[in-house]
């Protein structure tokens, strides 16, 4: 056996795995919660005109959400790991729509922090792939990858469709009712949906990964295999805090956390400050949203097959040409040309960092090593919304934090290619020592 899930059999002949509808509604709440979120850009003009303040006091909002959104992600792991991923996903999701409709109720920057930048945030860290990636990683052990690709995808088409409809509502209704009715379909159709189908894991249901039980013997009892584990995996979270890759990892995740936040809150601001409309905006994010979609599943299904590290790395590098081309670019075309660069790259970041890290350190502690991973993020977003802020406030450009984002995805890029994934992963290492965590995949051998 040459690979970590090699051995797992094809559940195509039991019908359709259960794993794929838990898949399906995750794919919705993503759809929904990280849509809503990459959208808080479309208003930060209108808050500036109606509220009579600057981008940096927006900024400000916006640069908490990010943080209080880290700082919950270790703790939403950690529950993940002890509980289970539906009761955090269901309640999350309930909060974060409750608070939604409540922001249609608020004056000022102040009543923006509380609600946004506190209740929604903290809430979306449940419904970060800090909680939905650790359900989908114990669903799938085989099609892993591409099975958070598909994850992943639902926040990319929440992108693209949830921007510009947002963009729409404001323009029709005003920004209150556009928040409104966002926070009630999360409410009335998100939340139900995660209540009915999901559960944290097969054995809830009586079924096993990826939906194949293991062989009989020839006796009629099932064949008892002693399942494998990778060279890095860990009893307690703690102990992975000694080893290379974690850091790695949170590196890179860190400057994707830069280079996220910093467009999904300032990119329609700079636009308009390039006499390019909001609509225009919105509907460039919307594209960019839709080559994502395409790229994460593609990526999704190539890191099945190929070292993950050598994608996680080019896709950095690929977001830094992005960068670059919004300040090299002229007029209007910077903006289609960083939709259709940026696109091939936006998030497929999380589907190749989340299994990474369970191929490096086993599911047991999932939640809670992706939870400080996803804090790094947030962490970096924060820092990069208010620098993003203060410098348009101050110079009226963006040029600079531009190319400073550029520069941070080189680095991020060649740390990422840096990683020995042959020497720590599952997928290329196999060991069973003793005492050793045992919470891995149990690699049964095939039916075919």
């Amino acid at each position: 056996m040459t690979n970590g899930s090699a051995g797992l059999g094809d559940s195509g002949k039991q019908g359709v795995y259960y794993g794929w509808y838990v898949l399906a509604a995750l794919f919705f709440a993503s759809f929904l919660a990280i849509g809503s979120r990459q959208g808080f850009g479309v208003f930060v003009e209108t808050w500036e005109e109606d509220w009579g303040v600057t981008t940096a006091a927006i900024s400000l909002a916006a640069a908490i959400g990010w943080l209080v959104n880290g700082f919950s992600q270790p703790l939403v792991g950690w529950l993940t790991d002890k509980y289970g991923g539906r009761p955090v996903v269901v309640v999350s999701l309930a909060v974060m729509a409750l608070a939604t409709v409540g922001v249609g109720a608020v004056s000022n920057v102040l009543g923006l922090i509380v609600l946004y930048g506190v209740v929604i945030s903290f809430a979306a860290g449940g419904i970060s792939p800090a909680t939905t990636g650790v359900v989908i990683a114990r669903w799938f052990g085989r099609k892993r990858g591409t099975a958070m690709s598909i994850l992943v995808a639902g926040g990319s088409i929440g992108g693209l469709i949830v921007v510009p409809f947002l963009s729409y509502l404001l323009i029709e209704f005003g920004w209150q009712i556009a928040w409104v009715i966002v926070g009630a379909l999360a409410l009335g159709l998100g939340t139900p949906l995660l209540l009915m189908v999901v559960r944290s894991r097969p054995s809830d249901m009586g079924l096993y990964i990826d939906g194949e039980k293991p062989l009989e013997s020839e006796n009629g009892e099932p064949q008892i295999e002693v399942p494998m584990v990778g060279p890095g995996f860990v009893d307690q979270w703690r102990d992975a805090l000694s080893s290379k890759p974690i850091w790695q990892l949170s590196f890179g995740y860190f400057v994707c956390g830069i280079t996220t936040a910093s467009i999904s809150v300032h990119f329609v601001r700079w636009a308009v400050s390039e006499d390019i409309t909001t609509g225009t905006a919105a509907l460039a994010f919307g594209v960019l949203s839709a080559i994502n979609a395409a790229g994460v599943l593609v990526v999704g299904v190539l890191s099945d097959r190929l070292q993950r590290k050598n994608l996680l790395g080019a896709v950095y590098l690929v977001r830094g040409l992005a960068f670059i081309s919004l300040i090299v670019v002229p007029g209007e075309q910077a903006i289609w040309a960083f939709a259709v660069i940026g696109g091939m790259s936006w998030l497929a970041t999380v589907p190749l960092t989340v299994s990474l890290t369970a191929d490096v350190y086993g599911v047991r502690n999932l939640g809670t090593l992706f939870g400080f991973a996803n804090m790094s993020h947030q962490i970096g977003g924060a820092a990069a919304v208010m620098a993003f802020g203060w410098a348009f406030t101050e110079l009226g450009s963006y040029d600079i934090p531009f190319m400073i984002g550029a520069i941070t995805l080189l680095v991020a890029g060649i740390v990422s290619l840096s990683i020995r994934e042959k020497s720590h992963s599952v997928r290329y290492v196999q060991v069973v020592p003793e005492g050793a965590a045992v919470d891995a995949v149990p690699l049964v051998k095939s039916s075919r």
